[in-house]
């Protein structure tokens, strides 16, 4: 089922989910009143014009223009030229310690997209798009939810790109940007719920909706943004508990042990419960050897996408 249309049978049954009733208190009435509100408004958009900052659109549009796989490097600088932002992370990426090797340091944009590839450019237009939205003015009162969800994601981007390395032979620019955007119907939900007064002012009260939709919602966003079939389908399902591959072989595999660990304490099926989870425990034990290598590559994506 479309998740617009989950998202619409929800307004049939909300008496069966004790989380989402109604409350005799005026406050909650109103609060559960916009809580619907933004999961109707969001159903609506899914099937017709998605709301996004428009920084968020131009990355968008700038990552479709990149899709033309006989592109060449001069029109992907100029294209880049015009989104200074963008131009200057590629450049800084270019020359971090994720992508120097034993190379020279780059001094020109061209430069830089010739050693970081027509891949990894797009994916950084998503990355800086995504941290934007988390900079937006009304964003700042869930400053604690969004400052979690981008560390989750960029420890989950530099986790999947060091798996796909050591055991497959998936891209590892195309299991970096699949652990980036894993969660990217978080990142809309928020930015969505910052749109609502009444949510701005209890932060808290969206939680619940977001461990119930984010994933659906992500995987239908994710479709409406253009984004390859296998990056959608790698991020299904990326929240239900299951057993820990070993060696990951697939980049849902990929996906899953990255979200693990990259933190699932901080995932929103996890709110309420121990951090500890016994996934979280394996996981870190069969990949023992790798951690020292991801803690190190998180810090220098941090550092390129602050």
């Amino acid at each position: 089922m479309p998740i617009y249309a989950e998202l619409e049978s929800l307004f049939m049954t909300t008496s069966q989910d004790p989380n989402l009733e109604p409350s005799t208190d005026k406050v909650g009435d109103a609060l559960n009143a916009q809580r619907f509100q933004m999961l109707e408004d969001i159903a609506r958009e899914l099937k017709s014009v998605v709301v996004f900052p428009t920084y968020f659109d131009a990355a968008m549009r700038l990552r479709k223009a990149l899709q033309d796989p006989d592109i060449s490097v001069a029109r992907i600088a100029n294209l880049v030229s015009v989104e200074p932002l963008v131009a200057a992370k590629l450049m800084h990426l270019a020359n971090s310690a994720l992508y120097i090797g034993d190379g020279n340091p780059i001094r020109s944009l061209p430069a830089a997209i010739t050693r970081l590839g027509v891949e990894l450019v797009r994916t950084t237009a998503v990355a800086i798009a995504m941290n934007q939205i988390l900079r937006a003015k009304d964003m700042a009162t869930f400053s604690d939810l969004t400052h979690a969800l981008w560390q989750h994601s960029i420890r989950s981007a530099a986790t999947a790109r060091i798996l796909a390395r050591t055991y497959t032979r998936i891209n590892p620019d195309e299991a970096l940007l699949a652990g980036l955007v894993h969660d990217l119907g978080a990142f809309y939900m928020l930015y969505r719920a910052s749109q609502y007064p009444e949510l701005r002012e209890r932060p808290e009260s969206v939680k619940h909706l977001i461990m119930q939709w984010h994933e659906g919602i992500g995987v239908t966003l994710l479709g409406v943004l253009g984004m390859p079939d296998e990056i959608i389908q790698a991020i299904v399902d990326h929240d239900h508990p299951r057993a820990v591959p070993e060696p990951p072989q697939t980049l849902s595999d990929v996906v899953y042990v990255s979200n693990i660990l990259a933190g699932a304490h901080f995932e929103w099926l996890y709110q309420d419960i121990d951090p500890v989870t016994a996934e979280s425990s394996i996981a870190r034990e069969k990949f023992a050897d790798l951690l020292p290598e991801i803690d190190a590559d998180t810090q220098e994506m941090q550092s390129v996408f602050a």
